[in-house]
């Protein structure tokens, strides 16, 4: 007892290998012996330690000083502790892609220090006393289907210097025979999934996330009960829901009305459980219908007020996506990508020189899916704050009917082709129209606060018809 330090102060250390954390813990000690916390969430978090979610706490007794273990790196994160005696601990990067592939760590660990391993770093130990008690929590069950990894004990390219030399230690067979690092294989990062992945948005996903597993309703129906165990989620670390339901006057009809409830929030409640269960990063696109179009501008704490079934459907499914942790709600409007939309049948309009009405009272900015999917990527790249976030290009806010006389300019036409009506004039006499909100400005404050300048709409448009 007397070996070890008490009272020490809870606190981190990074390593040379990146993820790869060592605490020492809080250790009380008297005539009795010692007590600790061996993990304390809210303590642990608040100093840094990823809260990775535990699901498995893991203990393994060692007879004998010598007893040497590893390397094994497996799918999950760990969290390793002693519980008696001291062990020698060796960690090396094994993770496909990572800066810190190949790097080793060593240090000695007694009940007083904890190191935290991140998934793919190979881990092994060797005791150095009698009775060690070595323990471990880890955030997923062992599976058939998961993918792991070893390296040998006694690679020297590794440079780890074992106290007790290898060919005294007590060792498996089986970890005697691991690979070299050089032959050894490596344990990919977790997936990316992008849901919706062959709609307008979901292409321009697919354009930053070459990568990405791809899935629409036919391959993936996100709304249904099996979606559940349709993956084995624990090896995706981002869900991007590009998939909704937006035929805005349809929501309206019977049928609709299911469609749209369905899509835009039954399927983002399934994305929540299965995010929160996995400690996935969930991104999910709101829209600026969950307001009335009452206020001039929209700040992404505005309460809800939305006018009809879609607007409805997709303020419920924010708040089912905000019920996980991690999450990235991005809030935009009038979203322009790959595919039929308003600037392409301007275009056509333009082109076959009919004269259009178009409505002057509805006021917003275009959203170009390139710039959003930017958006939410240099969300997830600079690990902003969870939470909402307004994303849409900048610029002057303007009608549609504005909109519509710079695709007529740009297309060679007057401008005065285009004659700007209100919304009443517009649907007059026309029945299953959904309301709409007049004021789609969306505040960008917040998502500028993390170093994001999106486009001007009107440069932004021009090259979308330059590239035509």
């Amino acid at each position: 007892m007397s070996e070890l330090e008490f009272s020490k102060k809870l606190q981190a250390a990074q390593t040379p290998i990146d993820g790869l954390v060592v605490y020492d813990l809080t250790v009380h000690g008297d005539n009795r012996g010692w007590f600790k916390e061996n993990w304390q969430r809210e303590k642990m978090v608040a100093i840094g330690l990823s809260d990775f979610g535990p699901v498995q706490n893991n203990v393994s007794f060692n007879e004998k000083a010598g007893v040497t273990r590893g390397l094994h790196a497996e799918p999950w994160d760990k969290f390793v502790t002693i519980g008696h005696g001291r062990v020698f601990g060796a960690w090396v990067d094994i993770r496909e892609g990572s800066e810190t592939f190949g790097q080793s760590f060593t240090i000695e660990l007694d009940p007083t220090k904890a190191i935290y391993v991140p998934r793919g770093v190979a881990n092994g130990f060797q005791t150095l006393a009698d009775e060690t008690v070595y323990m471990y929590l880890v955030n997923d069950h062992w599976s058939p289907d998961g993918q792991y990894a070893f390296v040998n004990l006694a690679d020297e390219s590794l440079g780890i210097q074992w106290p007790i030399p290898l060919s005294e230690a007590e060792l498996s067979d089986k970890d005697r025979s691991h690979p070299l690092l050089k032959d050894a294989l490596t344990i990919k990062p977790k997936k990316t999934l992008i849901v919706g992945a062959n709609g307008q948005l979901g292409r321009a996903f697919q354009s930053l996330y070459p990568d990405a597993e791809c899935v629409d309703r036919d391959t993936l129906d996100i709304s249904s009960p099996d979606v559940f165990t349709a993956r084995r989620w624990r090896d995706y670390s981002v869900i991007l829901n590009a998939a909704a339901y937006t035929a805005v006057d349809l929501a309206e009809t019977d049928e609709g009305r299911r469609d749209a409830w369905q899509a835009n929030a039954t399927a983002v409640a399934n994305l929540a459980r299965i995010a929160a269960a996995h400690n996935i990063t969930l991104v999910h696109i709101s829209s600026d219908y969950v307001f009335d179009g009452t206020t001039s501008e929209h700040s992404e704490d505005e309460p809800f007020s939305p006018l009809g079934v879609y607007g409805q459907s997709k303020a419920a499914g924010d708040i089912a996506a905000a019920t996980t942790a991690r999450h990235y709600i991005a809030r935009t409007s009038w979203v322009i990508g790959d595919g039929n939309n308003f600037v392409r049948t301007m275009q056509s309009l333009a082109e076959r020189g009919i004269k259009p009405s178009v409505v002057s009272d509805q006021i917003g900015r275009l959203t170009f899916t390139q710039d959003l999917a930017a958006g939410i990527k240099h969300l997830l790249d600079t690990n902003a704050p969870y939470g909402t976030y307004n994303i849409s290009n900048s610029g002057q806010p303007a009608s549609w009917a504005d909109i519509a006389a710079h695709i007529y300019e740009l297309s060679g036409k007057p401008r005065s082709d285009v004659t700007p009506v209100t919304t009443q004039e517009y649907y007059k006499d026309k029945e299953g129209i959904a309301p709409r909100p007049l004021q789609s400005v969306l505040d960008l404050a917040k998502i500028q606060q993390t170093g994001l300048q999106s486009r001007d709409w009107q440069d932004a448009l021009r090259e979308y018809i330059d590239n035509q």
